[in-house]
């Protein structure tokens, strides 16, 4: 498997340090409102990555944080704490706003198809990890105390900048919109592990500590979750592109210099989706969020199939338009498995399942291109090849993709079968099928003429008969 590592900037293949066993560590939410659906594209791609990672055999262990404490309004470690903005707007307390709108984040997930990681750890479960590795980093000579904080100092680094899809000139302070210079940093990359007090009385949740009373950072909590659940050496972190910096290059900064050696090998980007006006965020324009597409009439899975069609490191724009065009693919695809569903019952041909698989399978190693994965279904229905084939594959891609297909089709026959038998009740229904037997009867007997006289007869009554390959359908006009 082959996977675009966006500290080498290249596609490697992926090797994970203990054979059949990956560690994996994504960025959670902060939950001061709700996720949107930009947010949601990088857990949607992150599944993806963990199931086909399953799929193809490894021993997954995925970590995700909750950032419930520390995550300021500004990369500068400036601003205010987004959770005491957040229960300032809704007049709660902060572990109120995080418990609602975690539920909200996993309720969104589950909607979605997307695996709950094997371990969730919230930021403020883990304030002694946090500690311990901050007074490491202090006795080792990476970090020093200035104006109450606690801050890392990158100047003990020999690279810090890793991320070197970026100009050094733009991630300065004062460059970026929303970045402000702080007077206590040594050098204009320091970033905060501890505040305290002293810079916010207001802060609802602190902590006593050897720095002073306070609470910590938000880049210290991902590497101190990580190493607590998945060890000193991890195989992928995964995150939205713009957590790359200064979120991710200050983890591995304070990773590395606490524990002495490289902390992880690949590192998964998933790009932004925007709007046809810019970068989708929370505070411009309409708040896009699942509930509010359900209100709409989207199915959440629609949007999980928008964007499996555009591969993970490409910008994605969002419209209603293109979602009205996933819909009715996602729709098509069904209708072609119900169909599959309602064939006479057949074996599966496993020289054909093996080599479509392995279509499927090529595109996900070829780093992680859903867009061809979504092709491979169509390659499977187009085939020529039995319909048990065809149906057993979709499910087995499913596993993979979560799109729900063959349970929709499933649901759709069930529907069929439930309208089916609410109409055989119906008197008229009942003469329909009659008169539509009896029509059957004479054009077996060659008798054409009677065929004829019998579909006027029910076209009379608003009855329009269709002769298809899997018999007479009809339906019912208003006259």
């Amino acid at each position: 498997m082959l996977l675009y590592n966006s500290l080498t900037r290249q596609r490697e293949e992926f090797v994970p340090n203990e054979p059949g066993k990956v560690k994996m560590y994504t960025c959670g939410p902060t939950v001061y409102h709700y996720a949107h659906i930009g947010n949601l594209r990088s857990y949607i791609m992150e599944d993806v990555l963990e199931k086909y990672l399953r799929y193809i055999g490894y021993d997954v262990t995925r970590v995700m944080n909750i950032t419930d404490v520390g995550h300021l309004s500004s990369d500068a470690d400036t601003g205010e704490d987004k959770m005491l903005k957040g229960a300032r707007r809704e007049h709660k307390t902060v572990m109120e706003i995080a418990k609602f709108y975690t539920d909200a984040f996993f309720d969104d997930c589950k909607k979605l198809n997307i695996k709950t990681p094997d371990v969730v750890a919230p930021a403020t479960s883990c304030v002694d990890e946090f500690i311990r590795v901050i007074e490491g980093l202090l006795e080792k000579g990476f970090a020093y105390e200035a104006g109450g904080n606690i801050y890392f100092d990158t100047s003990k680094l020999k690279q810090y900048y890793v991320f070197n899809d970026f100009r050094e000139e733009d991630l300065e302070v004062g460059v970026r919109e929303g970045v402000e210079e702080d007077g206590n940093k040594r050098n204009k990359a320091d970033f905060v592990l501890w505040f305290t007090k002293s810079k916010f009385d207001d802060q609802e949740l602190k902590w006593d500590s050897p720095f002073g009373v306070g609470y910590p950072g938000w880049h210290i909590e991902c590497s101190c979750i990580s190493m607590k659940y998945l060890g000193e050496k991890l195989d992928i972190h995964c995150g939205g592109i713009d957590n790359a910096f200064p979120h991710h290059t200050n983890e591995i900064a304070q990773s590395e210099a606490y524990l002495g050696h490289k902390w992880c090998n690949y590192w998964f980007h998933v790009h932004h989706l925007n709007t046809n006006s810019g970068k989708m965020s929370k505070s411009s324009g309409e708040f896009l969020t699942v509930s509010l597409l359900e209100s709409k009439g989207y199915n959440p899975l629609v949007y999980r199939l928008f964007c499996l069609q555009s591969h993970y490191r490409k910008s994605l724009v969002f419209s209603y338009e293109n979602l009205d065009n996933a819909a009715a693919a996602y729709n098509k695809i069904v209708a072609r498995l119900l169909a599959l569903l309602k064939e006479s019952p057949s074996e599966v041909d496993r020289a054909a399942f093996d080599a479509l698989k392995a279509n499927f399978c090529a595109a996900l190693d070829s780093d992680l291109n859903t867009s061809l994965s979504v092709t491979a279904i169509y390659d499977v229905l187009k085939a020529d090849t039995t319909p048990a084939t065809k149906l057993a594959l979709i499910e087995d891609f499913d596993r993979v993709l979560g799109l729900d297909l063959v349970p929709a089709a499933r649901r759709a026959l069930e529907s069929e079968k439930a309208a089916a038998k609410a109409a055989s009740s119906d008197p008229f229904v009942a003469e329909i099928e009659a008169k539509i037997a009896e029509r059957a009867a004479a054009k077996k007997a060659k008798d054409y003429a009677k065929a004829d006289a019998i579909r006027a007869e029910l076209l009379e009554k608003g009855v329009v008969l269709e002769d298809t390959p899997q018999g007479t359908k009809y339906k019912i006009e208003a006259k």
